[in-house]
C-alpha cells in the first residue's frame, strides 16, 4: 500500500504485524517500534489495537459498502447479480491484506466488533444475489458463490498458473453457481 499519512502508515505496519505474528501476539509497543515513533505518538492516532483494526476495516471495506449500496438500488436481475459478484471480487482483491489478517486471526476476529460487522455484510450481500422463495439448494449455491470468491483469494495461491487466469476461473465458478441458483444449466447435466 502506498499510503502516505501517519494514520495510514500505522495501519499498514500494524496489519502486516498482525498478519505475520498474530493479532494477540502484537503489542502497540512493537507497532510503535516498527514505525520508529513513541507509544505516545501512536496513542495520538489510536488508543488500542482494536481501534487500529477497526480503522483498517472501515477503510478497506468501503468498496464493499459502496457495492451493497449500489446493489440495493438495482433491479433484481441475474445480470445485476452477476455484476455484484464481479465487483465483489474486485473489492476482495483491493482488501487482500485485511482478508489475510481475518483468515490468519479468526479467533481474535470473532472477539472483535469487526467480526460481527463482517458477518452482517456477508448476510446482506448474499441476500442481494438471491430471491426470498429460493429452495435451500439454491440459497446454498448463492452463498457458495460468494465464498468461492473468498476461497479463491487464499487457496489459489497454492495452485500453479497465471494469477489472472486463476482469478477468472474462480469468478467463472462463482457465476456458474449463481446461474444454477437462478434456473440456469446445472454443470454435468
Amino acid at each position: 500500500m502506498a499510503r502516505g499519512n501517519t494514520r495510514q502508515r500505522i495501519q499498514d505496519v500494524a496489519l502486516g504485524l498482525f498478519a505475520e505474528q498474530g493479532y494477540e501476539k502484537t503489542s502497540l509497543r512493537e507497532i510503535a517500534e516498527h514505525l520508529d515513533v513513541t507509544k505516545a505518538a501512536l496513542y495520538y492516532h489510536f488508543k488500542t489495537k482494536e481501534d487500529i483494526i477497526i480503522g483498517i476495516f472501515q477503510d478497506l471495506t468501503r468498496p464493499v459498502d459502496e457495492l451493497i449500496d449500489w446493489a440495493r438500488e438495482q433491479p433484481r436481475t441475474l445480470e445485476v447479480r452477476e455484476e455484484i459478484l464481479r465487483r465483489y471480487q474486485e473489492s476482495l482483491i483491493g482488501a487482500y491484506p485485511l482478508f489475510r489478517f481475518m483468515q490468519e486471526n479468526q479467533a481474535a476476529v470473532r472477539e472483535l466488533s469487526i467480526g460481527l460487522t463482517f458477518k452482517e455484510r456477508m448476510l446482506e450481500l448474499s441476500g442481494l444475489i438471491q430471491e426470498p422463495d429460493f429452495t435451500v439448494l439454491d440459497r446454498v449455491r448463492c452463498v457458495s458463490a460468494i465464498f468461492t470468491l473468498h476461497a479463491g483469494m487464499f487457496f489459489m495461491d497454492n495452485v500453479e498458473g497465471d494469477s489472472e487466469e486463476k482469478r477468472e476461473a474462480v469468478l467463472e465458478v462463482a457465476l456458474d453457481l449463481l446461474s444454477q441458483a437462478h434456473g440456469g444449466p446445472v454443470a454435468g447435466a
